[in-house]
């Protein structure tokens, strides 16, 4: 009875918010400064390091929420018939699972690609290294936004405010190198922080051992690629075999049931 009542209860509720009696999006926007309140420090960098610029953290967390509300709707209508302070607090859990559920699935997600995202970081730098043998550091960032990959334009953008503003410490960078923690990235950072306050004549001298690391990551960073597409390679081979397997002793075990059948 409890789910066919559940089952009443959300095709209602359908029915309302698509004929617009029921509006989840306004009671979203009514309550959006205590909503936000619920938003993780570092969702919308998972959400950038997935979807790049083509999706609005904003509007995928209102999405998460709408969600939530949904399950927990479910989930009262389920124990509606027993519904007690125990039930309230499961239908409380229920949905909070539920809206966890989708950061939990792009962090492990940014964690599976972490290699992708680390290999960005070198070739970026190569690009950067060459605008700075014409240009200063805060200059060279600034022009190379545009090429920028687009995980890396957020960082890039409050790096060079922040030196705009008048931030001439190391702390911008170290910010950076801290919302990117790829393979060394708080060196090159600190490396690239010695060169913004290089004197000319210094500039090439440093540039030089600038120019070595990022030669040194990039070859990291072809190595762990190589060793990635190996490792998937034997993966599948050793996948096949095990089939092959396993595929081969069904059939003697099926042509000895045979045998001793005839």
């Amino acid at each position: 009875m409890q789910i066919e009542i559940a089952i009443v209860a959300v095709i209602i509720f359908y029915v309302l918010t698509k004929t617009g009696k029921i509006s989840i999006s306004k009671l979203i926007a009514d309550n959006e400064m205590y909503l936000r309140k619920l938003k993780e420090s570092d969702y919308d960098f998972y959400v950038k390091a997935k979807y790049g610029d083509s999706v609005n953290a904003d509007i995928l967390f209102n999405k998460r929420i709408q969600n939530a509300l949904i399950v927990m709707l479910i989930i009262f209508c389920l124990f509606l018939k027993n519904m007690s302070y125990t039930y309230a607090l499961v239908v409380l859990v229920g949905g909070f699972a539920f809206f966890k559920l989708d950061y939990i699935n792009l962090k492990n997600y940014y964690k599976s690609h972490l290699h992708e995202i680390d290999t960005m970081l070198p070739y970026y730098l190569k690009g950067l290294e060459i605008l700075i043998q014409h240009y200063t550091v805060p200059v060279a960032i600034g022009k190379s936004l545009e090429d920028a990959p687009d995980i890396f334009k957020d960082g890039l953008k409050d790096l060079i405010n922040e030196i705009n503003a008048g931030n001439d410490t190391i702390e911008p960078y170290m910010d950076f190198a801290r919302k990117y923690p790829v393979r060394d990235s708080m060196r090159m950072m600190r490396l690239l922080y010695r060169l913004s306050l290089g004197r000319q004549e210094r500039k090439q001298e440093q540039l030089l051992a600038f120019s070595k690391t990022i030669s040194s990551l990039q070859q990291k960073a072809r190595e762990t690629k190589y060793k990635n597409r190996l490792d998937k390679m034997e993966g599948k081979t050793m996948s096949m075999l095990i089939t092959t397997g396993v595929g081969v002793m069904v059939l003697l075990v099926l042509a000895v049931l045979l045998i001793m059948n005839g």
